[in-house]
């Protein structure tokens, strides 16, 4: 008979990895500061308050990287292409979400490989919400 470990270990979630709720949180006000102020970036959250938006993409981050399902909770499925399709998401501005992602994560400060797993998803993400040639 094989006797079951007293104690295993299980895997951490990507989530856990990098600091939990508090990283993403730090990633995603740090983007938003960004797209506060950008010209092309701002018309497409209408909102005055960038809180609610800023609140919706940390809670997706979070379930995404194996965090609470918080979002889904609350929201359902994330249908992201479906969310963005009222806005004009073309080349200019996938480069200029991709610019604040790139600087708010370089903030971070993570380790080279969690660095590099995080901006491989967000270059997927933005290049899948393109919707419109130019």
């Amino acid at each position: 008979m094989n006797e079951i470990p007293g104690e295993t270990t299980q895997e951490q979630t990507f989530y856990e990895q990098v600091g939990g709720e508090e990283t993403f949180r730090r990633l995603v006000h740090r983007f938003y500061e960004g797209v506060a102020a950008d010209p092309l970036l701002r018309p497409m959250y209408p909102e005055e308050d960038l809180g609610p938006a800023e609140e919706r993409l940390a809670l997706f981050l979070m379930q995404y990287w194996g965090g609470p399902r918080t979002y889904s909770d609350h929201r359902g499925h994330p249908r992201l292409r479906m969310r963005h399709a009222p806005f004009t998401v073309d080349q200019e501005a996938h480069d200029a979400w991709l610019r604040h992602m790139r600087a708010a994560l370089d903030d971070l400060a993570l380790a080279p490989e969690h660095e590099a797993e995080l901006w491989r998803y967000l270059t997927y993400a933005a290049a899948s919400m393109v919707n419109t040639a130019g």
